[in-house]
């Protein structure tokens, strides 16, 4: 059993100081004095105490605010738990669906918010060769492996340093993952950056390095409504995706390998349509998913530098997201599998629908696809990813 105690005492940060004690002691380490009079603001990082695992492994809470935005990390999984951003009157509301207690987390989230790795979305049978030698993944997901397993690394707990670049406002994440670990060869070590902008976007940067050839493929897995966590359901936000091509999937959602247009077909985003308003007919792959739950194949492909490549408007409160990557695919589901059996922070019950993903990535199954992008990382190559979350109202 694990348990959440008190977060009643915080630590208090300020993103300046960190920076300079990171400086002074060479360690990564930030010094504070502990301070319990509530919110941190203005490039203040909050760390709390949000509970403990069954090991006696301590996970903390750390948040961060700049702008208009105030987000919540926890060190456990990655997992961004709360992400507030304002609507069009200035009243910020959270818009990320998530737990509040880390018992919930730890007893079956289907990902809310959650760092993934190594290998984003699905792997077909959890068995790839490289190099000539064959590797088996946990298989947690029907005949698959999704999500790098069983106990991949939303399911680890993470070292956390608060930053300030610039005018940007962050959290270092951390952690090196054993040569073996998941099946997975190589010992990988992973940095993932958190950053809070001056306006208020929110950018995730990536980078990894191995010793060992292995297949990489990280992403976040935030669940967004923008009308607000728990407000309901995310049908009539109106989505635009850049990508005239998406992965048709078997009935265990593994890609086919063809590239199939989405003109005349349910995953047709190009011009900005509400997300409900296709997601009743009776496609196949419509079928298969239980909705949508497919990889797009970006017009713009992999590039080096973050390009947009999706809108998202919220009618009601006028919120709009808009990201820019630097990777080739996202994944776009409609939370197809919230059925009413877990409650959010609101306090308020998750059903079908009540929030959607948009996951950047590499293809899923890319190591059995010679012809998708390439997820192989080598010794001397680095790994880098970067996805921009802008927010903006109308």
């Amino acid at each position: 059993m694990t348990h959440r105690t008190s977060t009643s005492r915080r630590t208090v940060i300020t993103a300046a100081a960190a920076t300079a004690a990171v400086a002074a002691t060479g360690t990564g380490t930030a010094f504070a004095k502990d301070r319990s009079d509530g919110e941190g603001h203005g490039g203040h990082a909050v760390k709390e105490h949000f509970g403990t695992l069954a090991d006696g492994t301590k996970v903390d809470r750390w948040t961060i605010e700049n702008g208009r935005t105030r987000l919540s990390v926890l060190s456990y999984g990655g997992v961004v738990q709360t992400l507030e951003i304002p609507d069009r009157h200035g009243r910020r509301a959270n818009v990320s669906l998530g737990f509040s207690d880390l018992d919930s987390y730890v007893a079956g989230s289907p990902y809310f918010g959650a760092l993934i790795g190594r290998y984003g979305n699905r792997i077909a049978r959890g068995t790839f060769t490289l190099d000539g030698e064959k590797y088996q993944l946990p298989i947690n997901d029907g005949p698959n492996s999704l999500h790098g397993g069983d106990k991949g690394f939303d399911k680890r707990v993470w070292s956390v340093e608060p930053f300030r670049k610039g005018s940007g406002v962050g959290l270092t994440l951390r952690r090196v993952s054993p040569d073996g670990e998941m099946g997975y060869p190589g010992t990988l070590t992973v940095r993932v950056d958190y950053t809070l902008t001056a306006e208020g976007d929110f950018r995730i940067d990536y980078e990894a390095t191995t010793d060992k050839a292995t297949v990489v493929n990280l992403t976040n897995h935030t669940y967004y409504n923008l009308a607000g966590e728990g407000s309901g359901s995310i049908y009539d936000h109106r989505l635009q995706i850049a990508a005239s091509r998406y992965t048709p999937v078997d009935k265990t959602l593994i890609p086919t390998g063809e590239l199939a247009k989405v003109a005349g077909t349910p995953f047709d985003f190009r011009r900005a349509k509400d997300i409900g308003r296709d997601i009743r007919e009776a496609h196949q792959q419509v079928l298969y998913g239980q909705g949508i739950d497919h990889n797009f194949a970006l017009d713009k492909g992999l590039t080096r530098h973050p390009e947009h490549i999706v809108t998202v408007t919220e009618p009601e409160s006028g919120r709009v997201m808009k990201i820019a990557t630097t990777e080739p695919g996202v994944q776009f589901y409609t939370g197809n599998q919230l059925t009413g059996t877990l409650a959010g922070t609101s306090g308020r019950v998750y059903r079908q629908g009540d929030g959607f993903c948009l996951e950047t990535q590499h293809f899923p199954d890319s190591p059995n696809q010679p012809a998708f992008p390439s997820t192989v990382l080598r010794p001397g190559h680095t790994y880098r990813s970067t996805t921009v979350h802008s927010f903006s109202t109308r």
